[in-house]
């Protein structure tokens, strides 16, 4: 007598589990249809939360300010909401109240108009006069800021520089008018040198007046306490 064969095992599934995988219609099987549904539906869900993350990511980047208006200073913005997992307005408020916490908000610019700039500093302003032989030639008397303090408003297209020597002072002005209302000074090349005289008015209440020895300017910038630190935020 011939004894029937037992369904042979392949990678430990039985032939019979196998047809029930395929939908062969046993009393355990998962029909097809109800296979595709699940299929349907985690695709359906899956496509959901890809959505959900791409409107996230869009409304987030609507909130930050743009490159425009930030320009070099962007990212630090960026990180800054990120790590006090602050939103814009309540991240503006506090950098307002605290980094420029005693400051008030100057504009100025060139003469003709071409270019205009907006800068955070104190309303008693510190001015250096400086002796160097540029600097006696251009009457170029500056107050200095850190750049996160200084933003060009407009006319970026209407600069021209000059430099000469070490070509580490960018001294920038209007190319129309010929008016350099700031500039990037040797001594705090990471910074801004802001011409008071180009303020428009209302907003300066005091100008103290300091004089440097530009002549010997390697000796004036070693014997000075603060200046180089000035354009530190």
């Amino acid at each position: 007598m011939v004894k029937a064969k037992k369904p042979t095992a392949k990678g430990g599934v039985t032939e019979r589990s196998t047809r029930t995988a395929a939908g062969a219609g046993g009393p355990g099987d998962i029909p097809k249809a109800a296979v595709q549904a699940l299929s349907s539906k985690k695709g359906k869900s899956k496509k959901a939360a890809v959505k959900t993350q791409v409107e996230t990511d869009a409304k987030e980047e609507e909130e930050q300010p743009s490159l425009l208006d930030l320009g070099g200073q962007r990212q630090r913005w960026v990180n800054f909401v990120k790590q006090q997992n602050l939103t814009c307005e309540e991240a503006a408020k506090l950098l307002l109240d605290s980094e420029y916490k005693g400051l008030v908000k100057h504009s100025g610019g060139c003469h003709c108009g071409a270019v205009c700039f907006e800068v955070w500093a104190s309303a008693d302003l510190h001015v250096f006069d400086c002796n160097c032989s540029i600097c006696v030639k251009k009457q170029n008397r500056h107050f200095i800021v850190p750049e996160s303090r200084f933003k060009l408003v407009k006319g970026a297209e209407s600069l021209t520089t000059y430099n000469f020597n070490t070509k580490k002072a960018q001294h920038m002005f209007c190319k129309f008018c010929g008016v350099q209302s700031f500039y990037r000074p040797r001594s705090n090349p990471d910074g801004y040198g802001i011409a008071p005289h180009c303020l428009d008015e209302g907003t300066v209440r005091s100008v103290h007046v300091e004089q440097i020895n530009g002549k010997e300017w390697e000796k004036a910038m070693k014997e000075h306490k603060t200046i180089r630190s000035m354009s530190q935020s």
